[in-house]
């Protein structure tokens, strides 16, 4: 697949950046993008062996889209952390992650493969601790009301969402490149996820990458009006969670991310085996959702899956970079330095073997 050009696209790169990382990032790129995240500072070292304790004392801030997590861990009863959780800060999608660890009010948080190499490119420095791999596809293709689109050969000349920075920006990525499709063959328009659906509404694009989330209450919508889905067999790999390297640097909060892993994996299992209890307690408690509307999601839910070796993540993780690459979203690098080893396994340790890929 041929490089983005500026001129066939439309897009300018350092528009199409700051449209969705914002002015400040951006400002930055020229002196950070192509070189090593190692050169953000951090003090300790994340070579040093994981204590088996967590220290008295020790906080973390912890991303919880939605306050999933929350009603999870209660529901699971995995709500006896041996730490502090200062913070469950509302925030999950990639570019709104990055910033947060920035400004140092996040200190871990679970995302898709994409943000990793997004904050690489813009030269902060963050490693993945934990990964759960997704077998089935999780996100699908909407169509605009009044759309005649039927399948991904006729994105062709299309209006695009495309957030170069979340997991819908790589599974449309891959989508494009399966189906013989050229970047210049479509218009990309720079979105972040959150917009994706308000310009489906508005006719803004063509198509959107919908999280299977939000398929069942768009069709229901919109169906009437034209609007369909397009399935394809794309996966997005990779759920996953990662921190600041000044976070896992530090070995009292190192500890405490240790901890915290098995949960996470422990209670994503729960509301596998749950779904009557998880639906009702969170879709239809706490997002508002009909009970039909809740189970036409965990009904798509992908089996947790928790890799006891994370080489199939880091191979599918260096696919990704290198497809952003190609496209010229970032510069090509060697993925093996977002990955911090020293948690490979906890989470398998953790599960049932019917749990581990």
């Amino acid at each position: 697949m041929p490089p983005l050009s500026s001129s066939a696209s439309g897009i300018d790169r350092r528009l199409f950046l700051s449209s969705l990382l914002g002015a400040a990032a951006v400002a930055g790129l020229s002196g950070c993008a192509g070189s090593s995240a190692a050169s953000t500072s951090a003090k300790g070292s994340t070579s040093a062996p994981l204590s088996a304790k967590v220290p008295s004392g020790t906080s973390l801030k912890i991303a919880s889209y939605q306050g999933r997590q929350q009603v999870q861990f209660k529901l699971a009863g995995l709500d006896d952390l041996p730490f502090t959780v200062a913070d469950w800060p509302n925030i999950g999608a990639g570019p709104d992650v990055i910033n947060a660890f920035r400004a140092k009010s996040l200190d871990l948080a679970n995302n898709a493969g994409i943000p990793p190499i997004q904050a690489h490119y813009q030269g902060f420095d963050a490693k993945i601790v934990a990964i759960n791999v997704t077998r089935k596809p999780n996100y699908a293709f909407a169509t605009k009301p009044g759309s005649d689109i039927k399948d991904v050969q006729g994105f062709k000349g299309k209006k695009l969402a495309f957030s170069q920075g979340q997991a819908q920006g790589v599974v449309l990525l891959r989508a494009l490149k399966e189906a013989g499709l050229a970047y210049d063959d479509v218009e990309l328009v720079p979105l972040t996820s959150n917009q994706f659906l308000t310009a489906l509404q508005s006719g803004q694009v063509d198509i959107a990458p919908l999280a299977n989330e939000q398929v069942p209450a768009y069709i229901k919508q919109y169906e009437s009006k034209g609007a369909r889905i397009i399935a394809t067999d794309v996966v997005d790999l990779l759920n996953l969670l990662w921190a600041p390297t000044s976070v896992l640097a530090d070995p009292a909060k190192a500890a405490a991310v240790a901890a915290y892993i098995p949960r996470w994996a422990q209670g994503t299992v729960w509301a596998y085996e749950h779904p009557d209890k998880w639906n009702e307690e969170f879709f239809v408690k706490t997002q508002n959702l009909t009970l039909a509307q809740a189970q036409a999601i965990t009904e798509l839910a992908n089996k947790p899956l928790y890799p006891p070796s994370w080489d199939e993540a880091v191979k599918w993780e260096q696919e990704t970079a290198d497809l952003l690459a190609e496209g010229g979203f970032v510069k090509g690098f060697k993925v093996d330095s977002l990955f911090d080893r020293r948690f490979e396994g906890i989470a398998a340790k953790s599960v049932a073997a019917e749990y581990r890929s």
